[in-house]
């Protein structure tokens, strides 16, 4: 599944008592045309919320749609992903409101770090990212493993 969106860094804004996040405008400025500003907001895996546009989510979903019903995994896997799906739009100064199941499972108070993932964006609570930046570490025979499977 090759993606057409590369996002990268980290910013931090503040959340307002709406539930509204402001996406950065180098962030928001590359997505293309056709998303007509529009994305899916879900539950991601490490208690942060991920944002896919449009286009990214469609290529998830043929994906997603060919995993087995009959596998007990797969049922929760995606029940536990798609029932948080919320397709969203960007408003005229690039916010858009986090759904309430989704500031909870996040933990996000008052400020949130947007992170660029390559075909994704993650939100996250401060405070969890940074507890969570300390405690994932790789050893070295995964990381020297990963590093033979990438071309940089």
């Amino acid at each position: 599944m090759s993606s057409q969106y590369t996002f990268t860094g980290q910013f931090t804004f503040s959340i307002d008592s709406k539930n509204r996040i402001n996406i950065p405008a180098s962030i928001r400025k590359q997505f293309l045309t056709k998303d007509k500003k529009t994305f899916v907001v879900t539950r991601g895996i490490d208690q942060c919320a991920w944002i896919y546009p449009m286009s990214e989510w469609n290529l998830i979903q043929k994906e997603l749609n060919q995993l087995s019903s009959l596998s007990k995994t797969n049922r929760i896997f995606l029940r536990n992903h798609l029932r948080h799906a919320n397709i969203l739009k960007f408003d005229t100064q690039g916010r858009f409101v986090l759904p309430q199941s989704l500031v909870d499972y996040t933990s996000i108070d008052e400020n949130v770090t947007i992170i660029g993932v390559l075909n994704k964006i993650e939100i996250w609570n401060p405070k969890l990212l940074q507890k969570n930046d300390q405690s994932d570490e790789i050893d070295d025979q995964s990381y020297e493993q990963l590093s033979e499977r990438v071309n940089i």
